[in-house]
């Protein structure tokens, strides 16, 4: 059949019913603080809200209806499961951490099976350690549980809320025994209700007796009505109480909390006991399989063993002998390579030589060179003939000149006698 809208929400009304039926239960002291657990109401606590009078509060927890950390998750649902098998009057082992889950999980459905709850879920779906069918699973087992304790669901029964109470005063305050009278002071200035010493009180009425002794004796007969005086002394005497202060020093207390502490060892004494017991004998067992199967071993591979010995023995002998001829050939190494160095410049010296002996291009430079003086000498013989051929010229023109000036020169004798 189809599920309404609400049934992704069943699972946290599960753990609801779970939560109250396992305090009922008294899980806390007996499940969780043996195995040194915390409380699921604070393992995955919700959002707060504001109450009305300005209080926070907080959600329930929903530790199985969430996911938080499934390894931790699975190991508390084990843990609860076997307890409350136990505490439904069946004899169940406690689950540990290293244990198959898969048996784990077998051994408590045929638990649940044979209560009469019927199981129509996979066993996979327990290995998650949360959800709806892990909530089903406990709290099938918490009801069986408190089925087997005789535990019967009743009416609750809501207190009647009572009339304001008129202000205390003084004399009708609150009483303490066992309070130095310096700190009295400082406790009324904290508290709100006053408290008021019993040497005070024993004073104040001290006094009363001996005024009323002082008057007439007929006034001792009382004529109060008795119904009234019921509901007064019914009035005054949640204010009359008389609050003993224990001190934390005192040595009773510290007797008691002793012997608290040595019933709380002794019990996780004898728990832990046969753990430990089943432990060491675990490893001892394990031991021996390790001694005999060593000596087995040892006696299969003697044989090897000596033959690996004698093959070490020659490969420490090869190494050494390797080492000196190492040492022979990193020398010989050394010389060749200077060998090869030294070769390698004169084989570079007899390149350069050879090079420069064959080379034919100086002497096709010397060539070039004396056809470029051929060629001068010949531009310079013939610049040398023009000049001579210029200067023979003007030589000879010179020549010509002086005669023709001589000649001019020369005036004869007759005319010089004329003058």
């Amino acid at each position: 059949a189809e599920r309404g809208p609400g049934a992704a929400y069943y699972m946290f009304v599960l753990m609801e019913e779970l939560l109250d039926k396992l305090k009922l239960l008294n899980y806390e002291e007996e499940a969780l603080r043996r195995h040194n657990m915390r409380p699921l109401s604070r393992d995955a606590p919700g959002p707060q809200t504001i109450g009305r009078e300005g209080e926070r509060e907080e959600e329930r927890g929903h530790y199985f209806a969430l996911p938080t950390n499934p390894g931790e998750q699975f190991f508390m649902f084990c843990t609860l499961a076997a307890w409350l098998i136990n505490k439904a009057g069946r004899a169940f082992e406690q689950p540990q951490e290293y244990d198959d889950p898969n048996a784990v999980i077998s051994n408590v459905l045929s638990e649940l099976r044979s209560f009469g709850k019927p199981v129509d879920f996979p066993p996979s779906k327990l290995k998650a350690g949360y959800g709806e069918q892990v909530c089903y699973v406990l709290e099938c087992l918490a009801e069986e549980a408190l089925k087997y304790a005789g535990f019967t669901w009743r009416r609750p029964v809501y207190p009647t809320e009572e009339l304001e109470e008129e202000e205390i005063t003084e004399d009708d305050a609150e009483l303490t025994l066992n309070k130095p009278e310096d700190d009295v002071g400082e406790e009324e200035s904290d508290n709100e209700e006053d408290f008021i010493d019993l040497n005070v009180l024993k004073a104040q009425t001290y006094r009363s007796e001996m005024n009323d002794s002082a008057k007439q004796e007929e006034i001792l007969q009382s004529t109060t009505d008795a119904a009234e005086w019921n509901l007064e002394v019914e009035r005054v005497l949640p204010q009359l109480k008389v609050t003993v202060r224990t001190d934390n020093k005192d040595w009773r207390i510290h007797v008691d909390q002793m012997h608290q502490h040595r019933a709380g060892i002794e019990s996780s004494l004898k728990e832990t006991r046969g753990y430990l017991d089943k432990l060491h004998s675990e490893i001892s067992r394990t031991l021996e399989k390790i001694n005999s199967r060593e000596k087995y071993i040892n006696n299969q591979l003697e044989h090897l063993v000596q033959e690996y010995r004698s093959a070490q023995a020659l490969l420490s002998e090869a190494k050494e002998k390797y080492q000196e001829g190492s040492g022979g050939v990193t020398e010989r190494s050394r010389a060749l390579s200077e060998i090869t160095e030294v070769l390698e410049r004169v084989k570079q010296e007899m390149e350069e030589k050879g090079s420069s002996m064959t080379d034919g291009a100086p002497l096709v430079k010397i060539k070039q060179a004396l056809t470029k003086l051929k060629q001068e000498t010949i531009q310079m013989d013939i610049q040398i003939g023009v000049m001579e051929h210029t200067l023979l010229q003007s030589k000879l023109k010179e020549k010509s000149n002086m005669t023709r000036e001589m000649h001019a020169a020369v005036i004869p004798e007759a005319t010089v006698g004329a003058y």
